[in-house]
């Protein structure tokens, strides 16, 4: 569950911070990069970014906003949004545009939030097809570059590109890197 277990007090959650920041020092590592979970927890079965219910959003947007410090903290420069449930499997109780409209709220306020705490870094989705739902609203490189356009947040992220999301997607990895790069991303 990230780096700190769930539900750790700030007490806990600082002396795993101090030994983890000392063990990278002393292995001579960088934090490249930093994503958050909102995919194994069972609140997040119908997504964290895009769940109808406000709690689970909610829920979500603090463990990105913690992740985001903890970003600016060490560095990182890169921060992957890692949706994992962000989708459905039947569209008789989905409401698709609420929660394509929840989802570009979400990165909004996690992207105004990272820079207002002085992230620096670079924001990235990784598209996921099929992962775990039938539905994926991060199917596939140029599905995602379609909600980017939509919501205009191009300006303000990329794609982080898996050989394995590609092959899901029925996809060569070449194709993904290529629709990137056609796209700007």
């Amino acid at each position: 569950n990230d780096v700190f277990p769930f539900g750790a007090d700030e007490a806990t959650k600082r002396g795993i911070l101090t030994r983890f920041k000392e063990a990278t020092d002393a292995a001579g590592l960088v934090i490249e990069m930093v994503t958050t979970n909102t995919f194994s927890h069972p609140v997040f079965k119908d997504g964290g970014f895009t769940s109808n219910r406000r709690d689970v959003r909610r829920f979500a947007l603090r463990k990105v906003m913690r992740n985001l410090d903890l970003a600016a903290e060490l560095g990182a420069e890169t921060y992957v949004f890692w949706g994992g449930r962000e989708g459905y499997d039947t569209l008789l109780n989905t409401d698709m545009g609420m929660e394509l409209d929840n989802m570009a709220r979400f990165l909004r306020m996690a992207r105004d939030y990272g820079r207002k705490i002085g992230f620096t870094g670079d924001f990235y989705l990784e598209p996921k097809p099929k992962e775990p739902t039938k539905h994926q609203y991060d199917f596939d490189v140029a599905t995602c570059m379609n909600f980017l356009r939509k919501y205009d947040l191009t300006a303000d992220f990329k794609m982080n590109i898996e050989a394995n999301h590609a092959t899901l997607a029925g996809h060569t990895f070449e194709h993904e890197l290529r629709t990137a790069i056609v796209n700007g991303s």
